[in-house]
């Protein structure tokens, strides 16, 4: 339970990373001036021309990349320093503090630590990353301490989560579905929402060990904040981009559940973190997914419109258990297996 933190602050000076970090990467990367910036302020704006360009917009960003960089979202710059602030509480707690949130089970609604993987060559190693991970929503829960994080959670929460639901209707409005059609079919009211904080110390070799490895997300949009330190990365077209973000933007990839609905229009996006040697990075993330019964398939209208489903349906819970236990099988990852082939 002591965490990288604690090695990364201990007395003793590391000059390399402890073989169970060792992950051998390539965290080379671009940047590019091409990511999509969407200023959501207009996707609420009176002016019909000004909103019809910023839908056009959004529906590119989530079918060419699965990410964009939102603007003027209207989260208050202060609700999102109260969650860095409340995290870097949580994490300067004492060990034996939080080691009750250590985890027994994947689906425990609160746990931190860090966390082991396997990569291709089924070979396993630690992510340089501690992590609190919380589901918020449609139950919310919170750790006893620190005192602050309840208020500020439970306002963060709230906001992203209607951000979310203005933001998944303006996507249903780019495929051409009717209004409240993903809305109701998904049960958005009952939006599974997790939280999740990230906390990444500098590392003596970054290019010998990871944050987090190459992966998608399950759910419908992943919001993420970070306190000014770059490393999240996107692959777009095969190649791997920098994100560098402007201040108090949102950094949001679709994921695993829109691919599905959207029967293969909006892509999930692959991403990492990556890390360096100077500075600790501290990521902010909630996940946002359908009602956690919903059972997710191509939407008919656009299977219709297509000729055929290109996705299997599958409840979202089964879903995520699925991708918190065994993230690939025979090589494919859960989406993947998720995928109907064409038979022609």
């Amino acid at each position: 339970m002591a965490g990288v933190k604690v090695l990364s602050e201990s007395s003793v000076v590391l000059k390399f990373v402890p073989s169970k970090f060792n992950f051998v990467n390539e965290p080379t990367a671009s940047n590019s001036d091409s990511i999509p910036i969407i200023d959501f302020s207009l996707l609420t704006s009176g002016n019909p021309d000004q909103r019809s360009k910023v839908i056009q917009h959004l529906g590119k960003a989530c079918q060419e990349w699965g990410f964009f960089i939102l603007v003027n979202h209207g989260i208050p710059e202060n609700d999102m320093k109260a969650m860095f602030e409340a995290a870097t509480e949580f994490f300067n707690m004492p060990a034996e503090e939080k080691q009750q949130y250590e985890p027994k089970n994947a689906s425990d609604p609160i746990k931190c630590g860090n966390f082991n993987v396997k990569d291709t060559s089924n070979h396993t190693f630690t992510l340089w990353r501690d992590y609190l991970k919380i589901y918020v929503h449609p139950e919310f829960h919170c750790p006893l301490k620190p005192d602050i994080l309840r208020e500020a959670l439970l306002n963060y929460s709230e906001r992203t989560r209607k951000l979310a639901r203005a933001l998944l209707e303006a996507i249903s409005e780019t495929l051409e579905l009717e209004k409240g059609y993903m809305e109701e079919n998904l049960n958005l009211e009952s939006l599974f929402q997790l939280f999740a904080a990230n906390w990444y110390p500098p590392c003596p070799q970054p290019d010998r060990a990871i944050g987090i490895p190459p992966h998608t997300d399950h759910g419908l949009l992943t919001f993420l904040i970070h306190n000014g330190v770059a490393g999240l990365q996107i692959q777009h077209n095969g190649d791997w981009f920098n994100v560098n973000s402007p201040q108090n933007s949102i950094l949001v990839n679709t994921a695993d559940q829109l691919e599905i609905f959207s029967n293969g229009r909006c892509k999930s996006v692959m991403h990492r973190a990556v890390l360096n040697n100077e500075k600790t990075r501290i990521s902010i993330v909630v996940a946002n997914g359908p009602s956690p019964d919903a059972i997710v398939g191509p939407a008919q209208p656009l299977v219709a419109r297509d000729g055929r489903a290109s996705y299997l349906p599958m409840k979202y819970t089964e879903y995520i258990e699925k991708q918190l236990t065994k993230s690939q099988f025979n090589g494919k990852t859960i989406l993947e297996q998720m995928m109907i082939q064409d038979e022609k």
